[in-house]
C-alpha cells in the first residue's frame, strides 16, 4: 500500500490518500500516519466509508482513547461523541472560539478525529493554526518572557453550570453535560515542547486559559489577548473544508483549532474520538 501526500500549502495540514481505514491497519501503517500527522498536524483522509468500529479501532492503534469530560457518548459506545447540530438549531455554535481540546487536564489528549457522518453542501469549514509556526515566528527576546511564564487553565468559562454550555444553554443538540467540576484549575507552561518532536509550540489559549501564575487578571487577561490574535494570524491558520466518509485528526499539542457556521437551514454531524496523551 503506497501512500499519497498531499500538503495544503499553508502552515499545517495535509491529505492522505492510498489507504482503506474501515479495515484494521497494520503496526508499520500507523507509524506511516503518526509519522505524517507529527510532520503536518493535521491529516484528512478523504473517501473513507468508517463505521463507528472502525473509528474506535483506528483511534486505540494512534495511542488509546483519552478522557471525554461533559461529553455524553452516542448510544452503544463509550468512547464516540456527535459534534452535532440540527437544521434548526438556533443555539450559537458549538466550539466557535480557537482552542486545544481538554487543555484544563492535567494529562491533555495527544490528539482528536473527527469522522464525518452528515455534512451540509456548504459551511461548517474547521479552521486550525499551527503553534509551532506561531512561536517561532516571535521575536528572540519574546519567546523567552512567554517561556517564563505558567498559564491557568480551567473549563468553567465553557462546562460550568453557569458557563457558555451551562444550565442556560437551551435546544442544544448535543449531548453536553455540564458540571460543578468545570472549576477545577490545572497549570501548564504557556510554551511547551512537543513530547515526541521537541518542537517548542504555544499551548492554547484564552478560554480554557484563565490566568497567569503570579499575574494579576487584568495584566494576564491584557497579555492572553494579544498573544491570541498572534497566535491566529492568517499565516498561521489552515482552513479545513469538509467532505462525505472523511476522517480528519489533528494534534492537539501543536495546533489550536475553532468551528464556522454557514450552513444555516441544514444538518451537519461528525463523531469525534479522543486520542490518549503520550506517555511515550
Amino acid at each position: 500500500m503506497s501512500l499519497t501526500v498531499e500538503p495544503s500549502g499553508k502552515a499545517c495540514g495535509a491529505y492522505v490518500t492510498g489507504l482503506d481505514l474501515s479495515h484494521p491497519v497494520t503496526d508499520r501503517l500507523i507509524a506511516e500516519i503518526r509519522s505524517l500527522w507529527l510532520e503536518h498536524k493535521v491529516l484528512a483522509f478523504p473517501g473513507q466509508s468508517m463505521s463507528d468500529d472502525a473509528l474506535e479501532a483506528f483511534t486505540l492503534a494512534m495511542g488509546g482513547f483519552g478522557d471525554d469530560p461533559f461529553f455524553t457518548p452516542i448510544e452503544g459506545r463509550e468512547h464516540i461523541a456527535a459534534i452535532l447540530r440540527e437544521a434548526d438549531e438556533q443555539t450559537p455554535l458549538f466550539a466557535e472560539n480557537w482552542h486545544s481540546d481538554w487543555s484544563f487536564l492535567e494529562h491533555p489528549p495527544a490528539g482528536t478525529c473527527l469522522l464525518a457522518v452528515d455534512i451540509p453542501p456548504k459551511g461548517g469549514d474547521t479552521l486550525f493554526a499551527d503553534q509551532a509556526a506561531a512561536f517561532a515566528a516571535l521575536p528572540d527576546q519574546r519567546k523567552d518572557y512567554l517561556r517564563s511564564l505558567t498559564a491557568i487553565h480551567s473549563a468553567k468559562l465553557a462546562y460550568a453550570p453557569e458557563g457558555t454550555y451551562g444550565e442556560r444553554d437551551e435546544g442544544r443538540s448535543m449531548a453536553i453535560e455540564p458540571d460543578e467540576s468545570a472549576r477545577a484549575t490545572q497549570l501548564h507552561p504557556l510554551v511547551q515542547r512537543h513530547p515526541e518532536t521537541g518542537v517548542e509550540c504555544l499551548y492554547s489559549t484564552l478560554g480554557y486559559i484563565v490566568g497567569i501564575e503570579g499575574m494579576g487578571q487584568a495584566e494576564a487577561i491584557a497579555l492572553l489577548s494579544d498573544l491570541a490574535q498572534w497566535q491566529a494570524r492568517d499565516a498561521f491558520v489552515y482552513r479545513h473544508r469538509w467532505e462525505h466518509d472523511m476522517l480528519v485528526m489533528w494534534d492537539n499539542r501543536s495546533v489550536l483549532h475553532k468551528a464556522t457556521g454557514g450552513y444555516e437551514g441544514y444538518r451537519r454531524e461528525l463523531h469525534r474520538t479522543t486520542i490518549a496523551a503520550w506517555s511515550g
